[in-house]
């Protein structure tokens, strides 16, 4: 009974993560890396995996393609972790069949819009030190958040320090528009910009102009000064 329990519960041999257990849940693969001290996300995980565990861990970056060869992928799990940087195609190859995907309890200020607006999971990105600026905004927007945690999506530096500690949400319903603070503060830059241009051309005609008024009224008193050369009439 032992063998057959070890044979149920590891039933891919070296196929699977030294540092992970595979086993199946409900007939579908399953591996289970959870507080193993990962540093990273392991490069050998079943390309059949269809639930991925990596919770617990100190992982600090999602790189591009880390899960592109799992395409069979629905569930996974990157809660409580140490992440802190995610490439904008860290997903890219799973978007499509992902069903769920827990981003909770680590340390992300931002993340590319790229990198989730193209799945179509449930997203749980609650309790991480976020910096609610447009591009959140636009995830909170497009993305498909579960709506247990997104009460926990929460403020920790915002462009304003009343922001500072609310749920994203709560500002948002208030009337926040972070995108429309950016666009506004793009268009006073601009404005500033031409404003600077159109001072230095004025600036430059007038120097111009009084440069040649100087000029003209210092020939106009050369010429007065020279002895006249008409004749008189006998």
């Amino acid at each position: 009974q032992a063998f057959f329990c070890l044979l149920l519960c590891v039933p891919w041999g070296s196929s699977c993560p030294p540092s992970c257990q595979c086993t199946e849940r409900a007939g579908a693969k399953a591996v289970l890396c959870s507080s193993r001290h990962l540093e990273e996300i392991p490069k050998d995980i079943p390309k059949d995996a269809v639930f991925l565990k990596l919770d617990a861990n100190s992982i600090t970056r999602i790189p591009s393609n880390a899960f592109r060869h799992l395409s069979h992928l629905e569930e996974l799990d990157l809660s409580r972790n140490a992440i802190e940087k995610i490439d904008r195609a860290a997903f890219k190859g799973v978007a499509a069949g992902l069903r769920t995907l827990d981003l909770s309890s680590n340390r992300i200020r931002s993340i590319p819009k790229e990198a989730l607006l193209a799945l179509n999971a449930k997203l749980r990105l609650a309790n991480n030190p976020w910096h609610c600026e447009c591009a959140l905004q636009e995830v909170l927007w497009e993305a498909r958040l579960d709506p247990d945690s997104v009460q926990d999506i929460t403020c920790h530096t915002a462009p304003r320090e009343e922001y500072v500690g609310k749920p994203l949400l709560q500002v948002l319903d208030a009337g926040v528009n972070f995108c429309s603070v950016r666009q506004r503060t793009t268009d006073v830059a601009m404005f500033i910009t031409m404003f600077g241009w159109f001072t230095m051309v004025i600036v430059y005609v007038i120097c111009y102009v009084r440069h040649n008024r100087e000029d003209t009224c210092k020939h106009v008193d050369y010429l007065k000064s020279l002895p006249s050369t008409q004749g008189h009439p006998e």
